[in-house]
């Protein structure tokens, strides 16, 4: 028997395809990984002392957050693939753009949708000054340690938890209809940043993210979006000139930030209406659907 998937890590859960129950049971078992992770941490920090947690702890206690719900995501699929259809989390329907021009469109629309966001969550109130330097030791710290978890670890795990799982359950085991189960799976998305300031741009991204996701099937396309827009914020971290800005605001004129922010809303809409020219392959999106093990036989 032959196990059917792009890839061996995301065939591993083709086969379970969350409804309501499931994905709270997911968000459940994220919870005990984020307590986990949350231990590891002070363990770090009573080993090695407090510089190992602010170098070290994010790059450690971030991926071990998600090992809970892999793991139960993993053994209900092996348990369903023997007598159940299952359905690929990654599929390849560029179709007719092509993925070249998929790519393209994606990155485009990331980096303009970031930037006319970053206006929006200027009018919440202040950062509070903890938040802000937890946010800062991100994209300020040592680079490679933190492009490991902001540009590796975050793409696939979040992407394979908002997109693959939930946004796939709530499309192929519910009647929502496409528009509510992404934004629904965009909210999930934006609940786990845990704070307005990431939430708020998270939603709208997230909006994005599950169209493309809804219209290509494909998630390794959207794991590259998610690692555009990280490594992005990552790079601008490391340059002089922009590491202490709050805004794309106080870097530029008032005037030359509504002119750019006005084209890149419009670039976002015309990313999303290129996307509108793939026909999902079914009325649930661009899923394959996989026979079980014991039809392969």
């Amino acid at each position: 028997m032959r196990r059917r998937g792009n890839y061996k890590f995301l065939g591993k859960f083709t086969y379970y395809v969350p409804g309501v129950g499931g994905i709270f049971a997911l968000l459940a078992w994220l919870l005990v990984g984020a307590f986990a992770g949350g231990l590891l941490t002070i363990l770090l920090g009573a080993v090695l002392g407090p510089e190992a947690v602010t170098e070290y702890g994010t790059v450690i206690s971030y991926p071990v957050m998600f090992i809970p719900p892999m793991i139960y995501a993993s053994s209900k699929s092996g348990a369903n693939s023997m007598n159940r259809s299952g359905w690929k989390l990654d599929n390849n329907h560029f179709e007719p753009l092509g993925a070249a021009l998929c790519v393209v469109l994606a990155i485009a629309g990331v980096l303009s949708m970031g930037f006319w966001t970053d206006g929006i969550v200027t009018l919440l109130p202040e950062m509070p000054e903890r938040l802000k330097d937890a946010l800062l030791g991100l994209t300020t710290g040592n680079f490679w340690i933190n492009f490991l978890a902001v540009s590796i670890f975050a793409p696939v795990c979040e992407e394979w938890l908002c997109r693959g799982m939930v946004l796939r359950g709530l499309l192929v085991n519910t009647k929502l209809k496409p528009v509510w189960a992404i934004m629904i799976s965009a909210l999930f998305f934006a609940f786990i940043h845990l704070n307005p300031w990431q939430a708020i741009p998270a939603f709208i991204l997230g909006c994005l993210f599950g169209y493309v996701y809804y219209r290509t099937g494909s998630l390794k396309l959207t794991m590259l979006m998610h690692f555009v827009n990280n490594t992005f914020a990552l790079v601008c971290g490391h340059i002089d000139a922009l590491k202490d800005m709050e805004s794309w605001k106080d870097v530029m004129p008032a005037g030359n930030y509504a002119v750019l922010a006005s084209a890149c809303f419009l670039l976002s809409v015309l990313v999303f209406l290129a996307y509108r020219r793939i026909v999902p392959q079914r009325p649930e999106g661009s899923f394959d659907e996989v026979p079980s093990l014991f039809e392969t036989e």
